[in-house]
């Protein structure tokens, strides 16, 4: 009674257009790849630099957040020095931080 049947009406679907649908979706994933995909590349790529170049003597952080200082560099693994008698063996990629020369200065 208070809803009639609408027998002429024409679904939803047919009346939009596809092109306004798939602007929007290009439109989303553009700001999406903008504002999420491009600076984790930027960054995946500033760490992967940063890891290639460490050597003997930098002061570094870890990912566990240990302090230390690179006593040896292989392919795969890097030799920390966190105290004085005491190295970690630890891979490359568990670097996350180089500190300036001179920010430790109570190990070795």
């Amino acid at each position: 009674m208070l809803i009639s049947p609408a027998w002429a009406q024409t679904p939803a679907a047919a009346q939009g257009g596809g092109i306004e649908s798939m602007l929007l979706i290009l439109a989303m994933f553009a700001v999406l790849y903008f504002l999420m995909i491009r600076p984790q590349m930027k960054r995946a790529k500033e760490h992967k630099t940063m890891v290639d170049g460490l050597q003997k003597g930098d002061e570094v952080i870890t990912a566990g957040g240990i302090l230390g200082r690179i006593t040896k560099v292989d392919d795969q693994y890097v030799t920390v020095g966190v105290a004085e008698g005491v190295e970690l063996q630890m891979q490359r990629h568990a670097v996350q931080t180089v500190l300036p020369k001179g920010t430790i200065k109570t190990i070795q």
